[in-house]
């Protein structure tokens, strides 16, 4: 396999309107994301886009408004992902804040319902007598499920942020930026700020109505949850455009000051996080992979119950179960891996890796399918689907497929489907992730069709991983005040990716930390600074020998220990 190319980020030769005031370096990075007025990173509420054109949100509250009105059985049916669970959360919150008395949550345990509103999950909304269904996260490919819903005269809103179908489900409203008409600008919302834009909605409804003060209630500030929608909006690694990084930054700032809920301030206790630095990277990291895990091994109702208590005491009992799943997730996920890993150094072994990766062992668990793909694809940076069977002794296998810059792997499967259309069970997602469902039969038959979609869609253009960054950086700027000042500068993610930067540095010292780290002490090749660095899954050995030039991709970190802030460097790249 072909070493990764590295590539400098293109800055344009001009000047950000409004920016004067901004470091050099914040400057180029901004100018290399597309910002040329400063405005575009002011991240204030004010200039969060309103729901103006927002596709199906005015009936939807009309809906929800009738149904608070009449004491409808509310039922939310969320999905098994963190922003499955912080959507559910928020629109209990939110909908209780607004006076629904009757109202409860149902996610379908994926071993057994799968996802969405099944026709079988709507047995389960019978039993609990449900009048309106209000979907989050997932129902814009629900059409069976819905159609049964209709049938027993039960109203259905589908909230929604994944790619419709050619059929949508017959719903009484459906609201999801990505259907055909929609014109809200940003279409890159994650489920949970689908709900606060809703919850927005059926609040100035209500105020409209003067049912905050008929009805002797304190009118809820929809703000005071951006803590959810931060977290699930991160967790979903959707594109952080202008509005979502709005989104983000409110939620963020109620973390870092610890105003967020109680089950989110257990969780960074119980990960041993400090949440003053709270981050971006750090509910990547740290937060939703233990709100992930419970819909991965087990329930994902633990994961939403601790974003709705209130009680700080059950939050850390809450929290501490979900960090044991995960520690369980991560053990099955390490035995996965290894049978994945033997694999890819077989492929890789040949002379060219092939263009797409499928991957199957029947003991494989399919919660953990996702990230073994993901980890995959890291290493390979080829599109990589990893299926596991639905159950012990079931023919029908679940896949999860992770994809590369420049392949919508939804549109691939899109095609695979229409070439082949007994082949799939059910498919959906997003350009960068998808799951779908065949009989094991089909594997191979998918294997090849697969293959030759993905070819199709390259037209033959090189896959090798390319390595971007920000280019070098001055000696004078690697301190802790500009890490402090790119720390500031965010938040950075999906799309508006972390500044990373490269440069030389010499080996001054290195030593392994824990299984697959290394800890390293760097000089600048002026002799002028020596910086801490960490290299995480590098081994010391991967490294040049001490008193000797290294070229590394690295991004600066603020580390805190023991109250002292230092500069540290993280590094995420060797190149020579």
């Amino acid at each position: 396999m072909a070493r990764p190319q590295l590539q400098r980020r293109e800055i344009p030769d001009i000047s950000i309107k409004g920016g004067e005031h901004l470091h050099h370096l914040i400057h180029r990075i901004y100018l290399a994301r597309g910002i040329t007025d400063f405005q575009q990173v002011e991240y204030r509420l004010k200039n969060l886009c309103r729901p103006d054109g927002f596709k199906g949100i005015n009936v939807a509250a009309s809906l929800i408004h009738q149904a608070i009105q009449s004491n409808k059985h509310i039922v939310i049916v969320g999905d098994f992902d963190a922003d499955g669970a912080t959507s559910t959360a928020l629109m209990i919150r939110g909908l209780r804040a607004m006076g629904a008395v009757h109202i409860s949550f149902i996610v379908p345990n994926r071993f057994e319902y799968g996802y969405g509103l099944t026709t079988d999950l709507v047995d389960e909304l019978i039993k609990v007598n449900a009048e309106l269904i209000i979907t989050v996260d997932n129902g814009i490919s629900s059409v069976n499920g819905v159609t049964k819903c209709k049938t027993l005269d039960m109203q259905v809103i589908i909230t929604d942020h994944h790619l419709p179908p050619e059929q949508l489900p017959p719903a009484d409203a459906i609201v999801n930026p990505n259907t055909i008409d929609d014109e809200f600008p940003s279409k890159c919302l994650a489920g949970v700020g689908v709900a606060f834009y809703l919850l927005a909605c059926v609040k100035t409804a209500l105020k409209e109505k003067n049912w905050f003060v008929a009805n002797d209630l304190p009118e809820p500030n929809i703000a005071q949850w951006l803590d959810l929608v931060a977290i699930g909006t991160i967790a979903d690694l959707v594109p952080l455009d202008a509005n979502n990084r709005i989104l983000v930054d409110a939620g963020l700032q109620r973390v870092t000051s610890r105003s967020s809920l109680p089950g989110i301030n257990a969780l960074f206790e119980v990960a041993g996080i400090d949440q003053k630095s709270g981050d971006s990277s750090a509910i990547a990291f740290y937060i939703a992979p233990r709100l992930n895990a419970a819909g991965r091994l087990e329930d994902m109702s633990i994961g939403i119950n601790l974003l709705l208590t209130d009680d700080h005491a059950e939050a850390k009992r809450l929290a501490l179960q979900l960090h044991k799943i995960n520690l369980q997730r991560k053990s099955i996920q390490a035995d996965m891996q290894i049978f994945a890993d033997s694999v890819v150094a077989e492929l890789m072994n040949k002379k060219e890796l092939p263009d797409s990766i499928c991957l199957f062992h029947k003991n494989w668990h399919q919660g953990v399918v996702g990230l073994l793909a993901s980890k995959v694809k890291e290493r390979t940076n080829r599109p990589v689907i990893a299926f596991a069977r639905e159950s012990e002794d079931s023919e029908m296998l679940k896949g999860s497929a992770r994809s590369i810059q420049g392949l919508h792997i939804r549109d691939v499967l899109v095609e695979v489907d229409a070439q082949y259309p007994d082949m799939i069970e059910k498919f959906g997602g997003h350009a960068m992730a998808a799951g779908l469902t065949l009989h094991h039969e089909q594997l191979k038959h998918f294997q090849k069709a697969f293959s030759q979609q993905v070819n199709a869609h390259l037209r033959g253009q090189s896959i090798n991983k390319v390595i971007l960054t920000d280019g070098e950086i001055a000696t004078e700027d690697l301190s802790l005040s500009v890490a402090e000042l790119l720390q500031d500068a965010g938040p950075w993610g999906q799309s508006f990716e972390q500044p990373s930067f490269d440069g030389w540095f010499v080996i001054k010292s290195k030593k392994l930390i824990g299984e697959n780290h290394c800890k390293l002490v760097l000089q600048t090749p002026d002799f002028l600074k020596q910086i801490d660095a960490i290299a995480f899954g590098h081994h010391p050995n991967q490294f040049t020998e001490e008193g000797h030039l290294n070229h590394l991709c690295f991004e600066m970190q603020v580390n805190e220990f023991r109250n002292r802030r230092t500069l540290q460097l993280k590094i995420n790249q060797i190149m020579q």
